[in-house]
C-alpha cells in the first residue's frame, strides 16, 4: 500500500501550490484516491497503513537535515527523515533515508535516496510498482534541485529485507513530470474521478469504504436491476462492522479527560471508565458532563465528533474538527435544495422507503388480522410517485403513519410477571404516537430512540461533508438537523422501532425503568442504559443490502446511505435509493 507520508500530509491544506512526492505516487496509484485524500481531506487507516506506520516507527522518530554540497565528504553518510523542497518546480518530498558522499574522482556531491515499504518485492519486470518508482524519482528531482547528483535510488522492502534499485532514466523522468502536472491540476479539481473497475488495488486501499468503487458503479445503474447490468459483482471491500463504537457518558457530574491516546471518565477523583481512542467512534455526553480541552483537541484532530445530549437525551449539538476540505458537496446540496423538483424526488424516496419498512415490520410482527390495513398502506405507498408537492407527501405520510402506529401495540408482547399478571399491568399498552412530552413508556422509548438516530445520521452526514441542517423533505429551521431527519426516515422502523419491540418483548426494559410525572413519562437512568444496549445491539446487527447483496451492520448502512446521498448530489451516481427490506 502507499506511503506513510500520505498519512501525515493528507491533512495539509490543498491549494498552497506545492506538490509532494506522495501526491505524485497517489495519483499514479489511483486518481480517485488522490482526490479523496488531498482535495477532500478524507483519510482512513487499515491494516496496511497501520503496518506501514509500524515499519516506519524508527525513521519517523528523528528528523535530519541535508548538508550543503560543500560539506559532503568522501565518507558515505546515511541521513533519515529528510524534508526537501524544489522551489523552481514547487515540489517537496520527505525522504525516508538518503545516502550522501563525494565522488573523489569527479568532485560531485552524490545522493542515493532509499524509500522504505512494509511489503515484499513485487514479481514484476520493472521491479517496484510505478507509484513507488515515481515517488523515488521525485525525491531524485528535489535532491538535484539542492545541488546533488542523483542517478538512481532504491526501494527497501521490509517484508523481504531487500533493496531494489531504481535507475532515474529519461522514461521515468518524463512520466514523473507528467504526473507532477496531473497532481497540480488535480488539486484544483471539483469532480471526483470515476472509480477503478474491478481493480485488485481496491481491497488493499484504506479509503475503499469512503470511495465505494463497486457501489458507485452499481448505483450508476439505479434504474436497472443489478443482475441485468454489465458491471462486475459488488464486492464488500470494508469490514461488515465498525471496529470503534460510541462512548456514552451518562453519570451526571462526570468529567472526560485524556491520558495519552486514552479517554478517561472520572467523578470526584474516582476513575469510572476509560477507552482507547482507536476504539471510540464518537463521544456522547448525556447531560451535565464536563470534558477537558485536551480531550476535545484529541477528538477533533482524530476526526471523532463529540455529541451533546440533554439529560433527557434530546439531541442538541455536535462538536467536531474541520478535517474535511470539500465545500463542493455542500454547494451541490444547496443547489439541489433550491430546485423544487429535485427536493420532491428525494422526499418521495425518503417517504417511500420509510413507509415500505413500516409496512414490512407490521407484516412480520403483528397479528394476521391486519390484511385490510396492510393493503391500504400498500395502496398509499403506490400513490407516492403521483404526488406533486411536499404538502401532499406529508399528508400521505401521515395517513400511513396513522395505520402503522394504530397497530404498533399489536407487535408488543412483553413477558408476563411471575404472578401471571396481564401484560397491560406492565404499562406497555400503546394507543397512539405522542411526544413533547411522551405520555407512556413506549412513546418515551420511541422519542429517545429517534433522538439517538438523529444523532447518528447527523454524524454520518457531517462525516461526508454535507450540511446536516439543510434538508430536502424536512425544511430548514433554526436548530433542527433537517437533512439528518430526512436520512433517518428510512431507518426509523428498521433501527429504532425494532429496538423498542426487542427491548419490550425480551424484557430488557420493564415498567420499573420509567418515571412518571403528571402526563409525562421518561426513562430512568437504568432504563436509558438498558435501551441504549438494545439500540446499539440493533445498530450492530448484520443485514443483507437489498441492492449490493452483501452483509453489513445497520450502522454501516447509515454511513453508506449518507455517502450515496452525497454522491447523488454531485452526480456521481444515478439517483438516491432508500433502503428497504423484504
Amino acid at each position: 500500500m502507499l506511503t506513510h507520508e500520505g498519512q501525515r500530509s493528507a491533512s495539509i491544506a490543498a491549494g498552497e501550490g506545492t506538490v509532494t512526492a506522495d501526491m505524485v505516487a497517489q495519483i499514479a496509484y489511483c486518481p480517485r484516491r488522490f482526490h479523496l485524500a488531498y482535495v477532500e481531506g478524507r483519510w482512513a487507516d487499515n491494516a496496511e497503513t497501520d503496518g506501514g506506520r509500524f515499519t516506519h516507527r524508527r525513521i519517523d522518530s528523528v528528523d535530519e537535515h541535508l548538508p550543503a554540497t560543500g560539506d559532503v565528504t568522501a565518507e558515505r553518510r546515511t541521513l533519515r527523515s529528510v524534508a526537501l523542497l524544489d522551489e523552481a518546480r514547487a515540489v517537496s518530498a520527505k525522504l525516508d533515508a538518503v545516502e550522501v558522499w563525494r565522488d573523489e574522482a569527479t568532485g560531485e556531491a552524490l545522493a542515493f535516496p532509499v524509500e522504505t515499504k512494509r511489503g515484499t518485492v513485487p514479481e514484476t519486470a520493472e521491479g517496484p510498482w510505478e507509484p513507488e518508482r515515481v515517488q523515488l524519482m521525485v525525491q531524485g528531482l528535489v535532491l538535484r534541485a539542492n545541488g546533488f547528483t542523483a542517478r538512481s535510488g532504491a526501494v527497501y522492502y521490509a517484508g523481504s529485507s531487500r533493496r531494489v534499485e531504481v535507475p532515474f532514466d529519461d522514461i521515468l523522468l518524463n512520466r514523473t513530470l507528467v504526473l507532477i502536472d496531473a497532481a497540480r491540476g488535480g488539486l484544483q479539481g471539483r469532480s471526483l474521478p470515476p472509480p477503478l473497475v474491478d481493480s485488485p488495488k481496491c481491497p488493499r486501499c484504506s479509503l475503499v469504504g469512503i470511495c465505494l468503487p463497486d457501489e458507485t458503479l452499481a448505483a450508476a445503474h439505479n434504474d436497472t436491476p443489478l443482475s441485468e447490468t454489465t458491471t462486475p459483482e459488488v464486492r464488500r471491500l470494508f469490514p461488515a462492522r465498525d471496529d470503534a463504537f460510541p462512548l456514552y457518558v451518562q453519570e451526571q457530574g462526570a468529567f472526560v479527560g485524556k491520558h495519552g491516546e486514552v479517554l478517561t471518565v472520572s467523578r470526584e477523583g474516582q476513575r469510572l471508565a476509560e477507552a482507547r481512542l482507536k476504539d471510540v467512534s464518537q463521544l456522547v455526553l448525556c447531560g451535565s458532563i464536563g470534558v477537558s480541552s485536551a480531550a476535545i483537541h484529541l477528538l477533533c484532530e482524530s476526526g471523532k465528533p463529540i455529541v451533546h445530549l440533554t439529560r433527557g437525551h434530546w439531541f442538541c449539538g455536535i462538536t467536531q474538527g474541520h478535517g474535511l476540505r470539500n465545500g463542493y458537496d455542500r454547494a451541490a446540496q444547496y443547489r439541489t435544495a433550491s430546485k423544487s423538483e429535485r427536493c420532491l424526488a428525494l422526499a418521495r424516496e425518503f417517504v417511500r422507503a420509510k413507509a415500505t419498512n413500516q409496512r414490512t415490520l407490521l407484516r412480520r410482527n403483528a397479528e394476521p388480522s391486519l390484511d385490510q390495513d396492510l393493503s391500504e398502506m400498500a395502496r398509499l405507498i403506490e400513490r407516492v410517485d403521483e404526488l406533486g408537492s411536499l404538502d401532499e407527501l406529508l399528508g400521505i405520510e401521515g395517513s400511513i403513519a396513522a395505520r402503522y402506529f394504530g397497530n404498533f401495540g399489536k407487535m408488543l408482547r412483553p413477558k408476563e410477571q411471575a404472578t401471571g399478571a396481564a401484560s397491560e399491568s406492565w404499562g406497555f399498552d400503546f394507543g397512539c404516537r405522542n411526544r413533547r412530552p411522551p405520555r407512556d413508556p413506549v412513546n418515551a422509548m420511541l422519542s429517545f430512540g429517534y433522538a439517538l438516530l438523529a444523532k447518528e445520521c447527523t454524524v454520518a452526514l457531517a462525516a461526508v461533508g454535507l450540511d446536516p441542517f439543510w434538508g430536502f423533505y424536512h425544511q430548514p429551521r433554526h436548530g433542527r438537523p433537517a437533512l439528518a431527519l430526512d436520512l433517518m426516515e428510512e431507518f426509523r422502523p428498521l433501527v429504532v422501532d425494532s429496538a423498542v419491540i426487542t427491548a419490550i418483548n425480551t424484557g430488557m426494559v420493564t415498567a420499573s425503568d420509567f418515571i412518571r410525572a403528571g402526563n409525562a413519562c421518561s426513562l430512568s437512568d437504568n432504563g436509558r442504559k438498558a435501551f441504549i444496549r438494545a439500540y446499539e445491539a440493533r445498530l450492530d446487527q448484520l443485514a443483507t443490502h437489498p441492492v449490493f447483496d452483501y452483509r453489513c451492520s445497520w450502522r454501516r448502512f447509515i454511513a453508506l446511505q449518507a455517502q450515496l446521498l452525497a454522491r447523488d448530489l454531485r452526480g456521481d451516481v444515478a439517483g438516491y435509493r432508500g433502503i428497504t427490506t423484504r
